[in-house]
Protein backbone atom coordinates (compact mmCIF):
# COMPACT_ATOMS: atom_id res chain seq x y z
CA UNK A 1 0.00 0.00 0.00
CA UNK A 2 1.27 3.45 -0.89
CA UNK A 3 1.45 6.32 1.59
CA UNK A 4 -1.42 8.03 -0.26
CA UNK A 5 -3.50 4.86 -0.06
CA UNK A 6 -3.07 4.86 3.71
CA UNK A 7 -5.10 8.05 4.00
CA UNK A 8 -7.28 8.11 0.86
CA UNK A 9 -10.02 5.45 1.01
CA UNK A 10 -13.01 4.65 -1.22
CA UNK A 11 -16.30 6.18 -0.05
CA UNK A 12 -19.60 4.36 0.43
CA UNK A 13 -22.29 5.68 -1.92
CA UNK A 14 -24.39 6.75 1.11
CA UNK A 15 -21.75 9.37 1.85
CA UNK A 16 -21.69 11.31 -1.42
CA UNK A 17 -24.58 13.66 -0.67
CA UNK A 18 -23.45 14.32 2.90
CA UNK A 19 -19.88 15.13 1.85
CA UNK A 20 -21.27 17.45 -0.85
CA UNK A 21 -23.49 19.24 1.67
CA UNK A 22 -20.60 19.67 4.13
CA UNK A 23 -18.37 20.98 1.32
CA UNK A 24 -20.94 23.54 0.11
CA UNK A 25 -21.57 24.81 3.66
CA UNK A 26 -17.82 25.07 4.20
CA UNK A 27 -17.43 27.16 1.01
CA UNK A 28 -20.15 29.52 2.26
CA UNK A 29 -18.50 29.78 5.66
CA UNK A 30 -15.26 30.90 4.03
CA UNK A 31 -17.16 33.86 2.63
CA UNK A 32 -17.74 35.15 6.16
CA UNK A 33 -15.35 37.75 7.59
CA UNK A 34 -14.27 35.36 10.36
CA UNK A 35 -12.39 32.63 8.51
CA UNK A 36 -12.17 30.31 11.51
CA UNK A 37 -15.73 29.13 10.75
CA UNK A 38 -14.59 28.05 7.32
CA UNK A 39 -11.72 26.04 8.74
CA UNK A 40 -14.07 24.38 11.24
CA UNK A 41 -16.29 23.47 8.30
CA UNK A 42 -13.31 22.09 6.41
CA UNK A 43 -12.44 19.90 9.38
CA UNK A 44 -16.01 18.61 9.59
CA UNK A 45 -16.01 17.89 5.84
CA UNK A 46 -12.87 15.77 6.23
CA UNK A 47 -14.51 13.96 9.15
CA UNK A 48 -17.63 13.32 7.05
CA UNK A 49 -15.50 11.81 4.28
CA UNK A 50 -13.65 9.71 6.85
CA UNK A 51 -16.91 8.49 8.42
CA UNK A 52 -18.21 7.17 5.08
CA UNK A 53 -14.96 5.48 4.08
CA UNK A 54 -15.30 1.98 2.68
CA UNK A 55 -11.84 0.40 2.70
CA UNK A 56 -11.01 -3.00 1.26
CA UNK A 57 -10.63 -5.73 3.86
CA UNK A 58 -8.80 -9.08 3.80
CA UNK A 59 -11.20 -11.74 5.06
CA UNK A 60 -9.83 -15.04 6.44
CA UNK A 61 -10.78 -17.69 3.90
CA UNK A 62 -11.58 -20.83 5.88
CA UNK A 63 -14.93 -22.55 6.26
CA UNK A 64 -16.54 -22.17 9.67
CA UNK A 65 -15.01 -18.87 10.74
CA UNK A 66 -17.41 -16.20 12.01
CA UNK A 67 -16.01 -12.76 11.25
CA UNK A 68 -16.88 -9.40 12.81
CA UNK A 69 -19.57 -7.55 10.81
CA UNK A 70 -18.47 -4.17 12.18
CA UNK A 71 -15.51 -2.05 13.22
CA UNK A 72 -15.50 -1.11 16.88
CA UNK A 73 -15.00 -2.43 20.39
CA UNK A 74 -16.59 -5.57 21.80
CA UNK A 75 -18.79 -4.07 24.48
CA UNK A 76 -20.71 -7.15 25.67
CA UNK A 77 -20.67 -10.94 25.44
CA UNK A 78 -23.66 -12.55 27.14
CA UNK A 79 -26.58 -14.90 26.61
CA UNK A 80 -29.63 -13.26 25.04
CA UNK A 81 -32.69 -14.24 23.03
CA UNK A 82 -32.54 -13.11 19.37
CA UNK A 83 -35.11 -10.52 18.25
CA UNK A 84 -38.52 -12.14 18.18
CA UNK A 85 -39.19 -10.94 14.64
CA UNK A 86 -36.52 -13.37 13.37
CA UNK A 87 -38.56 -16.30 14.70
CA UNK A 88 -35.45 -18.16 15.89
CA UNK A 89 -37.09 -19.44 19.05
CA UNK A 90 -37.17 -18.45 22.74
CA UNK A 91 -33.82 -19.93 23.76
CA UNK A 92 -30.91 -17.65 24.59
CA UNK A 93 -27.85 -17.64 22.32
CA UNK A 94 -24.41 -16.16 22.93
CA UNK A 95 -24.58 -12.53 21.83
CA UNK A 96 -21.48 -10.54 20.89
CA UNK A 97 -22.03 -6.78 20.72
CA UNK A 98 -19.66 -4.56 18.73
CA UNK A 99 -20.04 -0.85 19.50
CA UNK A 100 -19.10 1.66 16.77
CA UNK A 101 -18.26 5.24 17.68
CA UNK A 102 -18.46 8.12 15.20
CA UNK A 103 -14.83 7.62 14.15
CA UNK A 104 -15.18 3.93 13.21
CA UNK A 105 -15.86 2.70 9.70
CA UNK A 106 -19.63 2.06 9.58
CA UNK A 107 -19.87 -0.30 6.60
CA UNK A 108 -21.28 -3.66 7.75
CA UNK A 109 -20.15 -7.03 6.41
CA UNK A 110 -21.58 -10.55 6.56
CA UNK A 111 -20.16 -12.48 9.52
CA UNK A 112 -20.45 -15.78 7.63
CA UNK A 113 -21.54 -17.07 4.26
CA UNK A 114 -25.08 -18.33 3.74
CA UNK A 115 -28.58 -17.46 2.63
CA UNK A 116 -30.44 -14.52 4.17
CA UNK A 117 -33.39 -16.42 5.63
CA UNK A 118 -35.18 -13.40 7.08
CA UNK A 119 -34.82 -9.61 7.15
CA UNK A 120 -36.89 -7.57 9.56
CA UNK A 121 -36.81 -3.84 10.28
CA UNK A 122 -38.29 -2.46 13.50
CA UNK A 123 -38.53 1.26 14.38
CA UNK A 124 -37.62 2.31 17.89
CA UNK A 125 -35.80 4.72 20.15
CA UNK A 126 -32.30 6.21 19.78
CA UNK A 127 -30.73 5.38 23.14
CA UNK A 128 -26.97 5.17 23.56
CA UNK A 129 -26.06 2.02 21.61
CA UNK A 130 -23.61 0.90 24.30
CA UNK A 131 -26.50 0.29 26.72
CA UNK A 132 -27.84 -3.24 27.05
CA UNK A 133 -31.46 -2.11 26.63
CA UNK A 134 -30.62 -0.65 23.21
CA UNK A 135 -30.94 -4.20 21.86
CA UNK A 136 -34.62 -4.15 22.80
CA UNK A 137 -35.68 -0.50 22.61
CA UNK A 138 -33.71 1.02 19.72
CA UNK A 139 -34.43 1.10 16.01
CA UNK A 140 -33.00 -2.06 14.52
CA UNK A 141 -32.70 -4.19 11.42
CA UNK A 142 -32.30 -7.91 11.95
CA UNK A 143 -30.99 -10.62 9.61
CA UNK A 144 -31.10 -14.38 10.04
CA UNK A 145 -28.44 -16.11 7.95
CA UNK A 146 -28.89 -19.82 7.21
CA UNK A 147 -25.53 -21.52 6.84
CA UNK A 148 -24.70 -24.51 4.65
CA UNK A 149 -25.24 -26.96 7.54
CA UNK A 150 -28.73 -25.59 8.21
CA UNK A 151 -27.90 -23.71 11.38
CA UNK A 152 -28.76 -20.04 11.69
CA UNK A 153 -26.79 -17.03 12.85
CA UNK A 154 -28.40 -13.66 13.59
CA UNK A 155 -26.84 -10.26 13.00
CA UNK A 156 -28.66 -7.13 14.14
CA UNK A 157 -27.95 -3.53 13.11
CA UNK A 158 -28.90 -1.23 16.01
CA UNK A 159 -29.22 2.53 15.68
CA UNK A 160 -27.41 4.61 18.28
CA UNK A 161 -27.76 7.94 20.04
CA UNK A 162 -27.15 10.03 16.92
CA UNK A 163 -27.86 7.41 14.25
CA UNK A 164 -30.92 8.15 12.15
CA UNK A 165 -30.81 5.65 9.35
CA UNK A 166 -30.03 1.97 9.01
CA UNK A 167 -29.09 0.87 5.50
CA UNK A 168 -29.56 -2.77 4.49
CA UNK A 169 -28.77 -3.72 0.90
CA UNK A 170 -29.90 -7.37 0.98
CA UNK A 171 -33.30 -9.05 0.83
CA UNK A 172 -34.60 -12.42 1.94
CA UNK A 173 -33.19 -15.16 -0.26
CA UNK A 174 -29.96 -13.28 -0.99
CA UNK A 175 -26.77 -15.33 -0.87
CA UNK A 176 -23.88 -13.79 1.06
CA UNK A 177 -20.20 -14.60 1.22
CA UNK A 178 -18.23 -14.13 4.43
CA UNK A 179 -17.03 -10.53 4.62
CA UNK A 180 -19.36 -9.30 1.88
CA UNK A 181 -20.83 -5.83 2.43
CA UNK A 182 -24.53 -5.85 3.29
CA UNK A 183 -25.25 -2.36 4.67
CA UNK A 184 -24.23 0.41 7.04
CA UNK A 185 -25.53 2.60 9.86
CA UNK A 186 -25.11 6.35 9.88
CA UNK A 187 -23.41 8.10 12.82
CA UNK A 188 -22.67 5.87 15.80
CA UNK A 189 -24.31 2.53 16.48
CA UNK A 190 -23.87 -1.15 17.32
CA UNK A 191 -24.09 -4.61 15.80
CA UNK A 192 -25.16 -7.71 17.72
CA UNK A 193 -24.14 -11.17 16.55
CA UNK A 194 -25.98 -14.22 17.92
CA UNK A 195 -23.84 -17.35 17.71
CA UNK A 196 -25.32 -20.79 17.02
CA UNK A 197 -25.79 -23.07 20.03
CA UNK A 198 -22.55 -24.47 21.42
CA UNK A 199 -20.25 -22.04 19.58
CA UNK A 200 -17.91 -20.17 21.92
CA UNK A 201 -16.54 -16.67 21.25
CA UNK A 202 -12.86 -16.34 20.40
CA UNK A 203 -12.78 -12.66 21.34
CA UNK A 204 -13.19 -10.87 24.68
CA UNK A 205 -14.93 -7.76 25.94
CA UNK A 206 -12.78 -4.68 25.36
CA UNK A 207 -11.02 -6.00 22.26
CA UNK A 208 -11.08 -4.03 19.03
CA UNK A 209 -12.75 -5.67 16.03
CA UNK A 210 -12.51 -4.91 12.31
CA UNK A 211 -15.32 -5.72 9.89
CA UNK A 212 -14.47 -8.50 7.50
CA UNK A 213 -11.20 -9.37 9.25
CA UNK A 214 -11.47 -10.11 12.99
CA UNK A 215 -12.45 -13.68 13.89
CA UNK A 216 -15.25 -13.76 16.48
CA UNK A 217 -15.78 -17.51 16.64
CA UNK A 218 -15.08 -20.81 14.89
CA UNK A 219 -17.89 -23.28 14.16
CA UNK A 220 -15.35 -26.12 14.03
CA UNK A 221 -13.58 -25.34 17.31
CA UNK A 222 -14.27 -26.96 20.69
CA UNK A 223 -12.11 -24.39 22.47
CA UNK A 224 -13.62 -22.76 25.57
CA UNK A 225 -14.63 -19.11 25.48
CA UNK A 226 -11.55 -16.90 25.58
CA UNK A 227 -10.70 -14.51 28.35
CA UNK A 228 -8.42 -11.48 28.21
CA UNK A 229 -6.44 -9.16 30.47
CA UNK A 230 -6.31 -5.39 30.07
CA UNK A 231 -2.87 -3.96 30.82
Amino acid sequence: MTMLGTFIKPVHREGYKFIAIFAVVTALLFLLPIKIFGWVGAGLTVWCYYFFRDPKRTTPDREGLIISPADGVVSMIEPAVPPEELEMGPDAMTRISVFMNVFDCHVNRAPIGGIVDKVSYRPGKFLNASLDKASVDNERNSLAIRMADGRKLAVVQIAGLVARRIVCDVAEGTGLETGERFGMIRFGSRLDIYLPDGVQPMIAVGQAAFAGETVLADLKSDEAARTAITR
